[in-house]
């Protein structure tokens, strides 16, 4: 009887098993561990809630304070309503709700002191969301 050695072409190409599980198990728990759990959608509730707050202060609108020519006209202008110094605009926007802000608009012929002093009026009335609108 003759007994043979297999070679390494004989018994064919053999696969690191034991290394291929490892990958396996650390990449599955990678996965795992890197995942968020969130409920499925259908579970989600239809309506957002929404912080409540006061419902006349949440339809107010900002004040537009526009900015004229001084030469022409009134240098300041509210709602239709002109007004001639620094401190009467200062005076007229205190009285008004602080919560929307407030809008300066400046005409093409405003001059830069005008706007500089309406921009000082508004945060002197107690604003804290002051827009500059540049004339186009």
């Amino acid at each position: 009887m003759k007994v043979t050695r297999k070679t390494e072409q004989d018994r064919g190409a053999r696969l690191p098993l034991i290394g291929m599980i490892d990958v396996f198990f650390l990449l599955l728990v990678y996965f795992l561990t890197s995942a968020t759990i969130t409920p499925a959608e259908e579970e989600l509730a239809a309506s957002l809630s929404a912080e409540r707050t006061d419902a006349s202060a949440a339809n107010l609108e900002p004040q537009v304070v526009v900015v004229g020519d001084r030469r022409t006209g009134p240098a300041f202008t509210v709602s239709g309503t002109s007004i001639p110094t620094q401190a009467d605009l200062t005076a007229l926007l205190s009285g008004l709700p602080k919560e929307p802000g407030v809008f300066v608009r400046a005409d093409d012929a405003a001059q830069v002191a005008d706007v500089a002093a309406a921009l000082q009026a508004c945060n002197d009335a107690g604003f804290e969301r002051i827009t500059y609108v540049a004339p186009e």
